[in-house]
């Protein structure tokens, strides 16, 4: 009686096993069967990648001789160049998901919603982008020019898809969203082949301003850094509590300012140590009244 109930109980188990066993069986068969099938395509599809990144490439550095020969501004092609190498990526990567009979329709829908989930999330990187353009055409700077941008100054090395990459003259290097940019009040020095050095220098009331004036305009006019035309303007510009100021204006080559700035700084300061005109301190007169009537 035992032994009927154990064999009874038995075949359905070995059945039920047997049943998942045909299950995973045929499970793998198919996902095989469908690699199978579809690995000839993905094959395709990985070479028309990988050759397509290698043909955009060459496009790209293709397109950069010729702009190169054009002789466009360094800044302007490196933007392009970027531009055609992102255009390029995403046309081969449509003709890689073509080649796997993924439609065309739902490929377009993707990039729909790709695009407006993106332009939702990356508002700033559009708005650095289009920054970049308006930079490109209108070209407020080059290359190599030295400009101050958002209270910045530095010299401009790139422009990029999103960034414009400055070199200030301490050594560090600054990235300024294209955005900014365009909206910041932008002062380009190298527009102009001149610039104009301002310098102001306060002497004594009790020293000779002829002969001060005198002594800055002779400095000026002979150091050959310094422009004659237009010509140095050494003018009192102002009666302060304890001094009289004097400006000097004087003109010079872009690549001269700082140099200028300094020098005339020095020697301003020697030939009045050496003539005996006084650069005075901040002075306060104090005036002391007695009291009247015996006070003491």
């Amino acid at each position: 009686m035992e032994e009927n109930i154990q064999e009874t109980t038995a075949v359905p188990v070995q059945e039920v096993i047997q049943e998942h066993v045909d299950k995973a069986s045929g499970f793998f068969s198919g996902v095989m069967d469908y690699f199978r099938n579809i690995l000839p395509l993905l094959i395709i599809a990985v070479i028309v990648l990988v050759l397509g990144i290698l043909l955009s490439r060459i496009i790209s550095r293709i397109a950069s001789k010729a702009m190169k020969r054009s002789n466009m501004d360094n800044a302007a092609r490196s933007f392009i160049v970027s531009v055609i190498r992102v255009v390029l990526y995403a046309v081969v990567i449509i003709m890689a998901l073509s080649v796997l009979n993924v439609p065309m329709s739902s490929i377009i829908t993707i990039l729909g919603a790709a695009g407006l989930a993106a332009s939702l999330a990356l508002q700033n990187c559009l708005t650095n982008l289009c920054g970049g353009f308006i930079i490109l055409f209108s070209k407020p700077f080059s290359a190599g020019d030295t400009v101050e941008l958002d209270g910045t100054v530095g010299v401009v090395q790139a422009i990029g898809i999103l960034y414009t990459k400055l070199n200030t003259f301490d050594g560090k290097t600054i990235l300024i969203p294209n955005g900014n940019v365009t909206s910041a009040r932008l002062i380009n020095y190298t527009e102009t082949p001149t610039r104009r050095v301002d310098l102001t220098f306060d002497i004594s009331y009790d020293a000779d301003f002829n002969l001060a004036r005198s002594l800055i305009l002779t400095a000026a006019m002979e150091d050959p850094l310094i422009l004659s035309d237009p010509a140095p303007i050494v003018r009192m510009a102002a009666h302060k509590e304890s001094a009289i100021a004097i400006d000097v204006r004087v003109w010079v080559k872009n690549d001269d300012f700082m140099e200028v700035s300094y020098t005339l700084n020095e020697t301003v300061k020697r030939i009045f140590d050496r003539s005996g005109i006084e650069i005075p301190y901040n002075q306060l007169d104090v005036h002391i009244i007695g009291e009247k009537n015996g006070g003491k």
